[in-house]
């Protein structure tokens, strides 16, 4: 395995940094944006520069950042590296289980305790946090986030950049669109439309997600 680089040095990020070690790969550091960082050291990792800097180094590479108040800033920088897909490490906790028939995309992180049970597609530049369980025939597409404890019946899918809260279920056979978000611990038993924030058990309309437009108008397939 080459030696990695993590885009960001926020939680997620450092996260990342554990399961790739704990996997025996070796990390050089971090790269964040913040000045403020650079040459400090966090989870006894350093800082090394900016994120563009990352193009001049000779490693791979997973992009760490996003929340749920703006959580298609991963695809952003993505697009905005303009990387070559192989640059891009998958990193998968030691601890996690992936059934026969199951794949997962350049870029994309499984964290510790996540269960693909069988057949499970997940796309590029996922982030999946601890004890998820993805089970037969889901798909998750391209930059989404699946937040700790989610639960997917089989046959559901999270389309292009859907973030699910932590503790939600989703039900068997249910969608939830492009770039939706679930809020955490919603029971969802009906597909939930692109661009809308769904919460409660069940779960329900809130609003309509305020930055996603642009980003509905580029969307990864």
């Amino acid at each position: 395995m080459k030696d990695l680089v993590i885009v960001g040095a926020g939680g997620f990020a450092r996260e990342t940094a554990a399961a790739a070690l704990a996997g025996g790969r070796r990390v050089l550091g971090f790269v964040d944006d913040n000045p403020d960082l650079h040459g400090t050291v966090r989870s006894g990792l350093p800082i090394l520069g900016p994120v563009d800097s990352v193009i001049g180094f000779e490693a791979d590479v997973v992009v760490c950042v996003g929340n749920p108040r703006n959580y298609t800033v991963r695809q952003q920088i993505v697009e905005r590296l303009g990387l070559d897909p192989a640059r891009y490490a998958t990193v998968v906790h030691p601890s996690v289980s992936i059934g026969a028939g199951s794949s997962v995309g350049e870029g994309t992180v499984l964290l510790a305790g996540t269960v693909l049970t069988a057949d499970v597609t997940v796309g590029a530049h996922v982030a999946v946090m601890p004890q998820v369980v993805l089970t037969h025939d889901d798909l998750v597409g391209s930059y989404a986030t699946v937040a700790s404890g989610v639960r997917l019946g089989g046959g559901a899918v999270l389309e292009t950049g859907a973030y699910v809260g932590s503790g939600a279920m989703i039900r068997e056979g249910v969608t939830v669109g492009a770039w939706a978000l679930v809020g955490m611990g919603s029971v969802v038993l009906r597909d939930v439309p692109s661009g809308e924030i769904w919460a409660g058990s069940p779960a329900r309309f809130l609003k309509n997600v305020p930055t996603v437009p642009s980003v509905l108008e580029r969307q990864t397939p």
